[in-house]
């Protein structure tokens, strides 16, 4: 009799137990990494309050994986635009077991740090990122959420003498992998378009005076200068193009076209001297789901979405999205669904091709007009 009792007390125990973890929340932990400090750290902020908003409305979702309620947590770093501390911000994520990541903000940190995530089998999705060589190094766990700088820089290079009829064109760039590639790409596609490389400068992404380099471009009077960089930069670069007389049309990528441009440039910014791209954007059908992410990112966190915070949204929520068809949280498991899966996020349909880059990924075209930022179109 006493060991039947035994018996039945340890089954009802297992029974609780199990019953009590079954009861517990699934704590899944999502890492994101940009600059949170430095000259890059408004962007940053930008594409961490994407993943908060995320996170926050999944929390109060009661998403179910695997027949658990997750409970989302956010691990935020801080990369300050730096690859050693990219690598640095990364290994501390590894080590903290995340689930996921979401970032980095630039190609320069992303890179060598896809490597780490990729030996420790964690997908990373780069919500900003437009080096083709991030999902080139040959991991399975890159994904992007933007098209790259081959198409960015093309684009723009194409535009450039097309559309805006340039006949010269100055090169800089701030010698990061990010300015490097997204100038390269420009330039390679205005020379087949029949212009010529007027002048080929270069920089850096902490620089302030710019004196030397446009005098020297002021006298070869470009039609066009394009710059490969960050609006920190960008912005004083206008600011002493005015100053020293400048007139060129000034170009650049998504690191140039933000909505602290003309504030950068103490609001010496022409209408409609500026012309630049932002890797993404939305098609009229989808511009309603994004204008509402708009209006609500600004009632939540008092501040306009820069650039990327709706794909760091996005990344959020497919990356969740590819745990809850997966029925697990564990990277290993969700890897594998995540390369296969089409989601319809605010920024549009999310899948990826056989290297992690997003299918048919847009680009938006802007100019500014009483210092604001003003769309021209959305190209693919």
């Amino acid at each position: 009799m006493t060991s039947r009792t035994f018996r039945l007390g340890c089954v009802a125990a297992a029974c609780f137990t199990l019953s009590a973890h079954a009861a517990e929340p699934l704590v899944v932990r999502i890492g994101h990494v940009a600059a949170l400090s430095g000259p890059a750290a408004h962007l940053g902020r930008d594409n961490e309050n994407g993943v908060r908003m995320a996170i926050e409305e999944l929390n109060a979702k009661g998403v179910q994986i695997g027949g658990r309620t997750a409970r989302f947590e956010l691990v935020a770093e801080d990369d300050a635009g730096d690859p050693k501390q990219g690598t640095a911000a990364a290994q501390k994520l590894v080590d903290r077991q995340v689930h996921g990541v979401v970032g980095h903000l630039n190609s320069g940190t992303a890179i060598p740090a896809a490597r780490i995530y990729a030996d420790a089998g964690i997908p990373q999705i780069a919500p900003s990122v437009t080096n083709p060589r991030y999902t080139r190094q040959g991991f399975k766990t890159t994904f992007r959420m933007v098209a790259d700088d081959a198409q960015l820089g093309g684009t723009l290079g194409r535009y450039a003498v097309q559309t805006l009829k340039a006949k010269t064109v100055a090169v800089i760039d701030d010698r990061t992998a990010y300015g490097q590639g997204v100038a390269a790409e420009f330039e390679k596609a205005a020379k087949a378009a029949g212009a010529t490389i007027a002048k080929r400068e270069f920089t850096n992404d902490k620089a302030t005076d710019f004196t030397g380099i446009l005098t020297g471009i002021k006298s070869a009077k470009p039609d066009v200068i394009f710059y490969g960089g960050m609006d920190a930069v960008a912005g004083p670069m206008l600011r002493q193009m005015k100053q020293l007389g400048v007139a060129s049309k000034f170009m650049g990528g998504d690191g140039v076209c933000t909505a602290e441009l003309p504030k950068l440039a103490s609001g010496q910014v022409p209408d409609g001297q500026v012309v630049c791209a932002i890797a993404g954007g939305v098609d009229a059908a989808q511009r309603p789901a994004f204008d509402k992410f708009k209006a609500d990112f600004k009632k939540k966190f008092g501040t306009e979405v820069q650039i990327y915070s709706p794909y760091t949204y996005d990344a959020t929520k497919v990356l969740v999205e590819a745990m809850v068809k997966a029925g697990s949280a564990e990277p290993a498991k969700v890897l594998p669904v995540l390369q296969k899966i089409s989601y319809p996020g605010v920024t549009g349909t999310i899948a990826f091709d056989e290297r992690g880059d997003i299918r048919n990924g847009a680009l938006t075209l802007y100019t500014y007009k009483a210092g604001q930022r003003e769309e021209l179109g959305v190209v693919r």
